[in-house]
């Protein structure tokens, strides 16, 4: 093993010592447990045995800090980045990747032959591996593991999860062979506290030596209507408290942009930095800014010199690197961050606040779950500083103290598969295996392999139905079985409509004083004789008939919904490949495979990275886009590539060959859409032009703040949005088949978007 530096914990030694005797390993261990140096004992070896190491990570902030670290630690030359728009040393040793390019390496797509790409690969990192839980992109990390060689070793990093047995299992079913290191050894322990606004100038322990809730701890009182909207921030008086406690940095989580700068800036007086402090923060800031003058007129400056600064996705990514680097250096005492900060970005703090155990969806609010707390709370805590974190639950009327200790005191939500194929995925396996082979490779899955502990309500529900059966079943006190029973029902129903039939006929004929025809005799003679058939079984005579009858009713429609279950049972477990196959059969209908083999059209289609790769093909192949300058052709492709916002902005204005170009395009919006509802494929089809004006103005070179100036909507909004139009535009320089005209402007608009803001990482 490696020597490092210091000695290492159990569980680290424990994996370290897997992945030297050649084993795959998945480690799942709590935040800033120190499952980095697992991946470093990994590198050393790769650079011992002069073979090759991926490092991969589900962001890109997060591989370019890796790319810093390792670049610093084993030399520049060593080490290269792979990201969607950054190549870097690709060749190196040690490459850091985000995940998406490692699985687009795997289908040997935009990146050369896979052979090539993995040559001498003996090791590949998969870091924060429980992004498989991403609603969006958790498929990568299934793909990745599914089609890495198997002479690879895998060494998957993951937070605390519930059931990281049984994803290891799979990994050793799909992969090779793979041993599981499970800790919630925490080298900073937490203690957690709890503040209410009725004790404004104080916090709580949460809990008693004995581990009960502290009984101290009052709930908030409920507010309705205006009251509730006016309710006060008590933002000063936690943050004051943990100041007066040392109990600073902090990272101050709460769920809203705005409020993340509301409280910034009623925090911006506290005087939590000294003056020699301050000093040192104005001179990085400068020397900062003079390499990012974008940032010169930032109004959030002035925050930043007093200790406190907000962090989230409204915000520019230099900026947010600045926040980062200041923290970092504990110059900034308080970061009010959204959720998206305990993604594993480097930003220890010695405490973490959350503002609230409860969020707001658009189905109201929600309890937050057990591995959203730890991912968060687990902030806290400097390895090698701090002996104890602290986590502050700050109360609000939305949950009691109760609910927030059983939160507390919760194990980790089990790993859920969100597998779901796309067009992309068909092409690519369908260009490189038969259907029966893919089909083999679609059930090796993680939700194939775990479809029963996620089908387990529905399991529940028929073992339920069965129990009911089974206390239903009826014990005939004559032996008689239920189709015994049945015929004496048949023949007793008979009977009886027979003889209503026959009375009612006597009637008419009586009133008409006619006498009864030969067939009525004869109807009237057969229904006596059923009458005496009838009183033949014991069923007539039982006085438990009633019982059998309606037990033998409710049975049958107890079965009738088993049946309906076990068919739903059915079709969720086959609900990868039967998604599949309704993919498959969309693209049938555009052509873009013919005898189980992609087409042309197929495999440029099988080369794009998109929400909706038929869609985009489908635009590139009208030719829509040859006549579009860079500009026009930018301000189209953000329309496509914009999600649904969830606020209502209005539209600017664009030109008039974008507006003609996205009315055509709706027609082929229309077209993909209707065959995807024949076939019940949901895959969106965007046409949202909320930045079409401002991308189309930035790139016939408009200045930022005139861009800024146009919508109420941050700025890291506008950056996030014109980056996604840089990756598909670049897919449009390397993806098979497209016209040389669209080649050549799509180049032209990436270079003019690609300044400062929008290309600082």
């Amino acid at each position: 093993m490696y020597e490092f530096p210091f000695e290492l914990d159990e569980f680290q030694k424990e994996a370290c010592d897997y992945i030297s005797a050649g084993k795959s390993v998945v480690v799942c261990a709590p935040t800033g447990a120190g499952k980095t140096v697992i991946a470093q004992h990994a590198i050393h070896c790769a650079l011992k045995e002069n073979n090759r190491i991926f490092y991969t990570t589900p962001l890109k902030a997060l591989s370019n800090q890796k790319y810093y670290d390792f670049s610093e630690k084993y030399g520049s030359e060593n080490v290269g980045l792979l990201t969607g728009d950054t190549s870097i040393n690709r060749n190196a040793q040690i490459v850091v990747m985000t995940t998406e390019v490692f699985r687009n390496m795997l289908y040997g797509t935009n990146f050369g032959a896979v052979a090539d790409n993995l040559k001498n690969v003996k090791y590949v990192v998969l870091d924060e591996v429980h992004y498989m839980n991403d609603e969006q992109r958790g498929t990568v990390w299934e793909e990745s593991i599914i089609y890495c060689p198997t002479n690879i070793q895998i060494i998957a990093l993951s937070a605390t999860v519930a059931n990281a047995d049984e994803l290891t299992a799979w990994i050793n079913t799909v992969h090779s062979k793979t041993e599981l290191v499970n800790t919630d050894f925490r080298p900073v322990p937490l203690k957690f506290f709890y503040f209410d606004s009725s004790q404004p100038d104080r916090i709580l322990p949460m809990f008693t030596p004995t581990g009960q809730l502290n009984k101290k701890i009052k709930p908030e009182k409920r507010l309705w209507g205006n009251k509730a909207k006016k309710q006060k921030s008590f933002v000063r008086n936690v943050v004051k408290c943990l100041a007066d406690q040392d109990m600073l940095p902090a990272i101050y989580f709460t769920f809203s942009r705005r409020k993340c700068d509301e409280q910034m800036e009623k925090c911006a007086d506290l005087n939590l930095v000294s003056k020699g402090e301050q000093a040192k923060i104005r001179q990085i800031i400068d020397e900062y800014i003079a390499e990012n003058p974008h940032l010169y007129n930032n109004k959030h400056i002035e925050y930043l010199i007093q200790g406190v600064a907000s962090h989230h996705a409204g915000l520019l990514p230099a900026w947010k690197i600045l926040v980062e680097k200041l923290f970092q250096q504990g110059l900034i005492k308080v970061v009010f961050a959204t959720e998206t900060l305990a993604a594993g970005i480097n930003m220890p703090a010695r405490s973490t606040v959350i503002s609230s155990t409860s969020k707001r969806t658009d189905s109201g609010h929600r309890m937050l779950t057990a591995s959203e707390f730890l991912q968060m709370s687990g902030r806290a805590g400097r390895r090698g500083m701090d002996e104890v974190g602290y986590v502050t639950v700050v109360g609000t009327m939305f949950q009691t103290p109760e609910e927030v200790a059983e939160l507390v005191l919760s194990d980790a939500n089990p790993l859920e598969s969100r597998f779901s194929p796309s067009y992309s995925m068909v092409l690519n396996l369908l260009q490189r295996f038969s259907l029966d082979e893919a089909k083999e490779l679609i059930l090796k899955s993680f939700g194939y392999f775990s479809s029963d502990s996620r089908l387990q309500p529905l399991i529940a529900l028929r073992s339920s139905y069965d129990d009911e059966i089974m206390e239903r079943k009826f014990v005939c006190p004559y032996k008689l079985s239920d189709s015994d029973m049945k015929e004496y029902d048949k023949v007793r129903n008979i009977y009886v409509q027979n003889r209503r039939t026959y009375k009612k006929v006597c009637k008419q004929e009586k009133s008409k004083n006619r006498p009864l025809s030969d067939d009525v005799k004869q109807f009237g003679k057969e229904t006596k004789d059923l009458l005496y058939k009838m009183q033949n079984y014991r069923c007539d005579t039982c006085k438990l008939y009633k019982k059998h009858s309606k037990n033998s009713e409710v049975i049958e429609r107890i079965n009738v919904r088993k049946n309906k279950l076990d068919k739903e049972i059915e079709r969720q477990r086959d609900i990868f490949w039967n998604k599949f196959l309704a993919h498959r059969s969309v693209l049938y209908e555009f052509g873009y495979i013919k005898d189980d083999y992609p087409t042309q059209d197929g495999i440029m289609t099988s080369q794009i990275r998109s929400e909706n790769e038929l869609y985009l093909s489908e635009v590139i192949k009208s030719n829509i886009l040859e006549s579009l300058t860079p500009s026009q052709l930018a301000a189209v492709i953000c329309a496509l590539t914009t999600e649904d916002l969830r606020i209502d902005i209005p539209y600017l204005p664009f030109s008039q060959p974008v507006r003609k170009a996205l009315n055509r395009i709706r027609d082929i919006r229309r077209r993909v859409e209707k065959v995807q509802n024949t076939y019940q494929v949901e895959a969106p089809c965007y046409i949202n032009p909320y930045f079409t004006s401002l991308i189309e103005l930035w790139v016939e070179g408009s200045e930022w703040e005139t861009i800024t100036e146009q919508v109420d909507m941050g700025e890291g909004d506008i950056v996030r949005a014109f980056k996604r139009v840089v990756d598909v535009l670049r897919q449009f320089t390397t993806i098979s088949n497209v016209p040389e005209v669209l080649v050549f402007t799509a180049r032209d608009a990436i270079d003019k978007i690609q300044r400062a803001p929008v290309d600082v990482d």
